[in-house]
This record gives structure tokens, sequence and C-alpha cells, in this order.
């Protein structure tokens, strides 16, 4: 098993390269659920990365766009690169030297999908804040953080992230509620995926972990949050994942960037183990063929040489 990143590798790997000798680079790659990066650069820079995402749109809504100049100010290009939704630019003069500010540079750059998809998560957490405010048993106060809350506050925000998979936020006064829609398109791939996502639900049930957000599985139905949601798929090879977010799990920044960070990649864990799961069990059939047929082999009987006469009455074997 390997320990998914939020960060992308390739990108922390080229950056530091490039940022001590640089050098020319035009490298185009590609990333969890469908998204594209390319990185491109002369030796004497400027040096750009460019990504694509096919919820751009989306994630825009929800304020990527303050999201990305929070995170990257002046280094976000205002036309981004043709074909793609976000382009940053970068001087290599303007690199820092320090190599702790270094370092920090190219890890922020190495999270820009993580960031990009970190918008509806953190829009949802501060509704949550003024909805909460908005409950409050005091009238006076209840009413002035009414006021406050924008319309369309509890709306449900989509992300359709890959083909026929989406995630959904909804907002609430004590609670965001975060759910994956997730196909399986194998007969097998479903079976896996039941059995993980059942023992998924039931590990909260351990001591040590029941502060640990709350996980629901349904196949086929999506759960009663969602169902206002014209089109849903009830197929057989879909399932809903529902991850039940309560303020305690987002309660400071850094608590909400490890929870964001965690949530955005259960998808990909998920999809992970299945295969991960089949392959051991390929390995174990083959073993055991391969134990089964020593066994038939060692059964076989063996063949009495028939001893051959020649027509003076002479034995002979065959060479």
């Amino acid at each position: 098993m390997i320990l998914l990143e939020s960060e992308n590798v390739i990108i922390r790997e080229f950056l530091t390269s490039r940022f001590e000798t640089p050098a020319a680079v035009d490298q185009t790659f590609t990333d969890f659920d469908g998204v594209a990066y390319h990185l491109e650069s002369s030796k004497a820079g400027p040096l750009t990365l460019s990504i694509d995402i096919r919820c751009w749109r989306e994630l825009e809504a929800c304020g990527a766009s303050d999201v990305l100049r929070r995170e990257y100010g002046a280094y976000l290009r205002a036309q981004p690169e043709p074909e793609y939704s976000v382009t940053l630019e970068l001087d290599y003069a303007s690199v820092p030297q320090d190599p702790a500010e270094r370092t920090a540079l190219i890890h922020s750059l190495s999270l820009l999908k993580r960031n990009l998809m970190a918008a509806p998560f953190e829009r949802a957490f501060a509704l949550q804040k003024q909805l909460e405010a908005a409950a409050n048993p005091d009238p006076a106060a209840a009413a002035a953080a009414a006021s406050s809350v924008p319309a369309g506050a509890t709306d449900i925000m989509s992300i359709n992230y890959r083909d026929d998979e989406a995630i959904y936020i909804v907002p609430g006064s004590d609670r965001v509620t975060v759910v994956f829609s997730t196909t399986f398109k194998e007969e097998t791939d479903r079976i896996f995926g039941k059995v993980f996502l059942q023992e998924f639900v039931d590990a909260r049930r351990q001591p040590s972990i029941q502060n640990a957000p709350q996980v629901l599985y349904s196949n086929r139905e999506p759960p009663l949050e969602i169902r206002s949601i014209s089109g849903l798929n009830r197929g057989e090879s879909v399932g809903y994942v529902t991850f039940v977010l309560f303020p305690r799990h987002f309660q400071t920044p850094e608590v909400a960037f490890s929870t964001i960070s965690h949530i955005q990649l259960f998808r990909d864990y998920l999809h992970y183990h299945i295969k991960c799961s089949k392959a051991y069990m390929h390995s174990r059939m083959r073993h055991r063929v391969a134990e089964f047929l020593k066994i038939l082999n060692r059964a076989k009987p063996e063949q009495a040489e028939k001893e051959r006469k020649t027509a003076s009455g002479r034995s002979f074997r065959r060479a």
C-alpha cells in the first residue's frame, strides 16, 4: 500500500530541480480525476504552470478564484493558457533564496489542484458558521446573524469532477454533509467496493476513532440530502458515500486544512484499495493453482517401461 499525498510529486520534483538549475522544460502530465498539467519554461524564464480541471466553472462559482488569489497572489496570470483553466507564472529572479521559503513555495505550487478543490469546502464551512449563528436562541442575535446569511446558503453545491461521478456539499446549521457518488464499472469492483465501504462504516465503532466523521453508505439509492437533485443515477453500478462533518472537524484553520485534504483523496483511496485487493486475490489464486499442480504432478503414476524384443528374441530399449 502507498500513502497518497495531496501535493503533486511531479510538480514538486520539477520545480525543485529547475529552481536550483534553470533549464528549458515543456512537460504535460496528468493527475487523478482527469486533471491535466502543463509545465513550460525557457532557460531564462518565466516558468508557467497550467492546470485543466473539468469542474472549473463549478469551482469558480464556489469561490475558487478567491482561494487562488489568496494562495498565489501575483503568480496568478489574468489570462490562462488556451485549453487550460488556470495558469501560474513566475520568474526565476522572484524565487526566494532562503531554502525554507523556497520549499514552502514549491509545496504551495504542488498543491494547486488541492487548493482549487478546497473552495467549495471552505465556502460550506463559512456558511455553516453563519447558519449556526442565525439559529441562536436569542431572537436579537439570531436576527442580526440572519441578515448576514447570503441567499441560497443551504443550496447544494454540486462538483461534477469525473464522468458520472460528483461531490455534493450541503451546509447546515450544525453540520456540513459531503456526499460522494462513485461508479463501479466492473462486477468485481462493485463487490469489493461494497465490502470495503461497509467495513469503513463499521470501523467508526472503535473507541479510538469515534470522533471521526460519521460515514454512511447506500447502494443505488441517493441519501435524503441530495434527492432533490434531478437526474441522479440510481443504477446497480453506483454507490453513495456520505460524510457528516461537525464543527469540531473544521474548528481551526489547521484542522479544516487537514479535513479538506483527506476527504478529497477518499475516492482515489477507495478505488486504489479495490485494485490492490483484486491484485492480492489474483496472486493468491495463482499461488493456489501452482500448489495444486505440484500435488497433481506428484500423484501422477510412473509409466512402467515395456520390454521390447527383436525377431530373434533379444531384448532392447529405445534410446
